[in-house]
């Protein structure tokens, strides 16, 4: 049987109100062994991810970057493949690139961009994501897709990371899932968007039962591909307290769910230090989640976690 994973650490934060707040976030999390600070890619109140993330590499040394996920629809793959390659060299190779296939629904809207249906966006996906990996190679490279069509061009500048940083790919439905098996190094374990909110759907689909699902789309397509993989969940719900049980029904409430959801969905850390740790142990081995994010509020709370966990 192969050994489990290492546990590795990373804090997802979108923004702060100064260059001192957000690098001071930066630092501490690097500090206390985080091994990675990611962003979202959305329109609404956040940083962009881009120059946020380079200035969260120039203020740390080992700290990797990237986003959770970057939407293949915000750019043309040629512009967001130059912009990865260029982060990956500035950064001396501590990129790591998530992208998706774009669901927030709002964002769309706000920005009067076509919301089309899942199965286009995914196409679309599909193509950017062979476009950026041909452009990080070492050859001119041409493309002919249905969405896009590249020509003779040799992606530049190449990234340190060769033949291309790992790539994350993150899904809660079984065409992106199946993708992500065949293509990702890591593969993030999400709800599915279908309905382009966060919403009862959602939640629905975050259960344990659920997520035992996921993971085995996973394993069946991924087949002898599995033991290069990287299973990541983002953690929404993280609460370090000695007050478990009051805490689990406050959040059961609140979201409208069966305490025993909150208890047992790899989305949500409750209680103590101790009772976390045992989670997280139980959860690998039950679906091999070794990469764990959380929010980044959740720095200093969660610091002890990190340090029994991390690297072992």
């Amino acid at each position: 049987m192969t050994a489990p994973r290492p546990f590795r650490f990373g804090v997802q934060a979108a923004g702060a109100a100064s260059r001192a707040e957000w690098v001071g976030l930066a630092t501490r999390a690097e500090d206390l062994g985080y091994s990675v600070l990611t962003m979202p890619d959305h329109f609404d109140d956040q940083l962009a991810p881009v120059p946020a993330l380079m200035t969260v590499a120039d203020a740390t040394t080992s700290l990797r970057i990237g986003a959770l996920v970057w939407d293949n629809d915000y750019k043309h793959p040629v512009v967001l493949a130059k912009e990865l390659a260029t982060m990956d060299l500035l950064s001396e190779g501590r990129l790591e690139i998530g992208i998706g296939a774009g669901w927030m629904i709002s964002d769309y809207e706000r920005a009067g961009m076509t919301y089309d249906r899942a199965g286009v966006r995914i196409d679309r996906f599909e193509e950017g994501l062979a476009v950026i990996k041909g452009l990080m190679g070492a050859e001119p490279f041409s493309f002919e897709g249905e969405h896009y069509r590249v020509t003779g061009m040799n992606g530049t500048p190449k990234p340190v990371q060769a033949p291309c940083p790992p790539i994350l790919i993150g899904g809660g439905g079984k065409r992106v899932l199946s993708i992500a098996a065949r293509e990702a190094d890591i593969i993030g374990v999400n709800a599915s968007m279908h309905a382009g909110v966060v919403g009862p759907d959602a939640i629905a689909t975050m259960t344990a039962e659920s997520v035992d699902e996921k993971v085995a789309i996973v394993k069946a397509a991924a087949g002898p591909r599995l033991e290069q993989i990287e299973m990541n969940v983002r953690v929404f719900m993280v609460q370090v307290t000695e007050e478990r049980a009051a805490t689990v029904s406050f959040l059961a409430s609140a979201i409208g769910v069966e305490e025993q959801m909150i208890e047992t969905t790899p989305f949500a850390l409750v209680g103590p230090p101790s009772k976390l740790i045992d989670d997280l142990l139980e959860r690998r081995e039950r679906w091999g989640f070794s990469y764990i994010i959380v929010g980044g509020g959740d720095v200093e709370a969660f610091a002890p976690v990190v340090a029994a966990l991390a690297g072992t």
